[in-house]
């Protein structure tokens, strides 16, 4: 009886797509000592969203599977002015909550440390 679970997996579907992981979505938060916001969104699987460079922040957290913590810095020199910028990050990475805040010295070396993640 080898047809029971060949009609059970056509009747759920499940069968004929490969399962896609869940959606990443970020919103992402820049505050800076002047009173500078920025805000951007982004998505992920596939990359979309508000941010100016949404292919390449993707590639950097699906190689920390959306760690940010885990994110290498870029090799760019910035200045030594002392600027802080407070970022945030919410929203889910492949459906786990994401959850993410520190504070770099300036603009540059928020989008340097991050990799690019924060550079909006």
């Amino acid at each position: 009886m080898a047809i029971l679970p060949f009609a059970a997996c056509l009747m759920s579907l499940s069968c004929l797509a490969p399962a896609q992981p869940p959606a990443s979505t970020l919103q992402l938060t820049s505050h800076d000592t002047a009173n500078h916001i920025g805000a951007v969104v982004l998505t992920c699987d596939p990359p979309g969203g508000t941010h100016p460079h949404r292919d390449k922040a993707c590639a950097v957290l699906d190689g920390v599977d959306g760690d940010f913590s885990r994110i290498n810095a870029r090799h760019q020199a910035c200045t030594l002015i002392y600027a802080p910028v407070d970022v945030t990050a919410a929203g889910t990475w492949r459906g786990k909550p994401v959850s993410y805040r520190t504070t770099y010295p300036n603009h540059c070396a928020a989008d340097r440390d991050s990799d690019g993640v924060f550079g909006f």
